[in-house]
């Protein structure tokens, strides 16, 4: 059994929650750059700002944006791991505590979601965490912005609806809301598991590198199906117009009740900001 402290934990969630907010990670970098090409006038400066904004954020050690996000955190313990001395959930609050305040990084969750007080420090972050062999600790954090989050979406579809009425509800969120989302988006879905299941699906969907190709051949073609899709829709960067509004679109998948067809649709901003590390 391999032993790690929770003071351990509790530093990599700390430089996390910097590094993920200062600098955009090269996938989206290089997504955004490729796509400069293929616009003009507005579109195509909006883009050569942002790339801007993230070549200074990552300079000058400052947000990517002012809205640092709420806190997500997607844990793989291996089984051969134990920490003595507290236990992971604590360790990460309070890393992101740090990270949050240390960093100047903007508090934005309330303590009940009616009476509205802030917690001033970003905590509790949203933690999953997944049990895998090994003795390491694999954490990725993704700081999801509120804009972005509010356009996201989910229905319960009947099976009957097919490829057809899953395409027309994604397409449907995204034009309904992607333009408050600040485009270029990058979108994830997921199909099927049940009510509880798909957003988190969805959500892990968004932790794909750009670029990188679907496990099934015919879900990746589904991918570029419904991006090519999204990017005839008009909307473009900041909603303003254009060949690119979204970057990539990224489907996860589960088995489902034969009843079922759930589909979630999590919407995530131009500043698709993750990172990873392993101890």
């Amino acid at each position: 059994m391999r032993k790690i402290k929770s003071e351990t934990v509790i530093n990599v969630v700390e430089n996390l929650c910097a590094e993920a907010n200062f600098e955009l990670p090269v996938d989206v970098l290089k997504a955004l750059e490729k796509n400069v090409v293929l616009e003009k006038d507005t579109a195509k400066d909006i883009l050569e700002e942002i790339i801007e904004n993230a070549n200074i954020a990552k300079e000058e050690r400052i947000p990517l944006c002012q809205d640092t996000g709420t806190a997500n955190f997607f844990i793989k313990v291996g089984r051969n791991v134990d920490i003595g001395d507290g236990d992971i959930c604590t360790a990460i609050n309070k890393g992101v505590s740090l990270g949050y305040a240390n960093n100047y990084l903007r508090g934005s969750i309330v303590s009940d979601p009616i009476e509205r007080k802030n917690t001033k420090n970003n905590t509790p972050a949203n933690i999953y965490i997944d049990i895998v062999s090994g003795d390491k600790i694999e954490i990725t954090f993704l700081p999801k912005g509120g804009g972005s989050e509010n356009a996201s979406a989910l229905k319960m579809l009947t099976p009957s609806v097919g490829w057809d009425g899953i395409k027309e509800f994604v397409l449907s969120a995204v034009s309904e809301k992607g333009r408050n989302a600040c485009p270029p988006l990058v979108v994830g879905v997921g199909v099927g598991g049940d009510f509880a299941s798909v957003g988190l699906m969805s959500k892990k969907a968004l932790l794909r590198e750009i670029g990188s190709g679907n496990e099934s051949a015919f879900y990746g073609e589904k991918e570029i199906e419904l991006l090519n899709d999204i990017n005839k829709l008009n909307i473009g960067p900041m909603g303003m117009g254009g060949k690119t509004t979204a970057l990539a679109v990224f489907i996860e998948i589960k088995p489902a009740h034969i009843a079922s067809l759930p589909v979630a649709v999590s919407i995530q901003c131009h500043s698709c900001r993750r990172k990873t590390v392993i101890i």
